[in-house]
């Protein structure tokens, strides 16, 4: 079989880092790429991917990524072959979140990005592992990497993200909807939500997983997206 060029679009404050699991188990599939997104508006970073991507390509954003693939079908849907959605969601933010998000701006702006990752984690992470220090490591690590600036960048534009629900109808590629039973930023509900829109598209839960899925369970993620890939 013939790799495949496959874009995975990472979440907030997040690298290469939370795809490397998948990058290893799909490298007989495909020739993956994990570009940074780094600007402050979904259209943005789209178009920042999009000019630096194939001319096709298959498509997979966790959380922030995955509003960025929206965007990205919404720009230019002849370009992806495949869809995976993962730990996101259709939805603008209520207005509680974008509070929350802005506070989170404050504390950076104002020299204080330290404190930023503790409000966070307990949020990413799903309770059965907020205790391993491995993992805990791993997502700090990344957010100190990324670092403040981008974070104030990347904020911006979850904040300012389109309601892509009546989107979501239009996409004509094969489509995974993946998600973690435990998420408790982008319930199952949310992607229960997506598939539903989306023809054809196949959602899996996975038990016991927070929002962070590709790390947590690295494994049924994995499955799940060579599935789609071989579908």
């Amino acid at each position: 079989m013939n790799r495949q060029d496959l874009i995975l679009l990472p979440g907030l404050l997040c690298d290469a880092r939370l795809f490397a699991p998948q990058a290893d188990a799909l490298s007989d599939l495909a020739r993956v790429t994990v570009p940074d997104l780094a600007a402050d508006s979904v259209v943005a970073m789209a178009e920042a991917v999009l000019a630096a991507a194939p001319r096709r390509f298959a498509l997979a954003g966790l959380s922030m990524g995955g509003y960025v693939a929206q965007e990205i079908m919404r720009r230019a849907p002849r370009r992806v072959t495949r869809l995976a959605l993962i730990s996101t969601t259709a939805r603008p933010d209520a207005p509680e979140q974008s509070a929350m998000r802005r506070e989170l701006i404050a504390l950076a702006r104002s020299e204080r990005f330290a404190l930023v990752m503790p409000r966070l984690l307990p949020k990413l992470i799903s309770a059965g592992r907020r205790d391993d220090a491995d993992l805990r490591r791993l997502v700090v690590g990344m957010a100190e990497a990324v670092g403040a600036e981008v974070f104030i960048r990347q904020q911006t534009a979850i904040v300012g993200r389109p309601d892509g629900r009546d989107d979501l109808s239009r996409v004509a590629v094969p489509t995974a909807v993946i998600c973690g039973d435990a998420d408790e930023l982008t319930p199952p509900d949310r992607h229960q939500e997506i598939a539903a829109a989306i023809p054809g598209a196949k959602l899996t839960v996975i038990p016991g997983s927070g929002h962070l899925s590709t790390l947590e369970a690295p494994e049924a993620v994995s499955a799940a997206l060579r599935d789609w890939l071989t579908a």
